[in-house]
């Protein structure tokens, strides 16, 4: 099982002034923007993380679950969340032929913390052995940074300006950071999805 982001996040939608201000970098000289793309990468390797301790996508996009078979006979958990949309879920067999799934057979339950795919039967469609499944769908707070929340977009700047300041390969969570993003952790009971 394996996530595809299918959109990724446009660079204007990433709060670029807010990290150099975190940072105190000198504004109104001539090089204000020199060191974009060092706090790009820092950036989106900072949400990176994020979403991935905390299965939360902060700005809103599309994804792809890859899996061989799902997470319950009646139900497929979503690594994203939170989810606002199902886009298609297919069955893709090793001929090569491609199954949609008819909308009528499966429902979405939306949960700011774990987004799932239900049956609206009793199980969902049987995934063939050799071939896998792939549902496509829209997850994330909202389509620009002002609407992550404040604790998440301030673990994300603290991250990043971290990642900025120490470039030798210290990755470790600063506690700040840890202490942040604690109430969006997802407790995991049974095997990860």
């Amino acid at each position: 099982m394996y996530l595809v982001e299918h959109t990724p996040i446009e660079t204007g939608s990433l709060p670029l002034p807010d990290l150099r201000g975190h940072l105190r970098l000198g504004t109104g000289f001539a090089d204000d923007t020199l060191q974009d793309d060092l706090l790009e990468r820092a950036l989106r390797g900072a949400i990176s993380e994020i979403e991935r301790l905390t299965g939360r996508a902060l700005i809103h996009r599309r994804f792809g679950l890859i899996m061989q078979d799902w997470s319950g006979p009646d139900q497929q958990l979503l690594p994203r969340s939170p989810v606002t949309g199902v886009s298609e879920i297919v069955i893709r067999r090793q001929d090569g032929i491609r199954d949609v799934i008819d909308r009528n057979r499966y429902r979405l339950r939306r949960d700011e913390a774990r987004g799932a795919i239900l049956s609206t039967g009793f199980l969902l469609p049987a995934i063939p052995v050799g071939a896998e499944a792939e549902i496509t769908f829209l997850a994330g707070y909202g389509e620009n940074w002002s609407a992550v929340p404040g604790d998440l977009a301030l673990a994300a700047i603290t991250l990043a300006a971290a990642h900025y300041e120490d470039r030798q390969g210290d990755r470790r969570l600063p506690d700040g950071v840890r202490s942040l993003i604690t109430p969006y952790r997802q407790l995991r009971l049974t095997r990860a999805v």
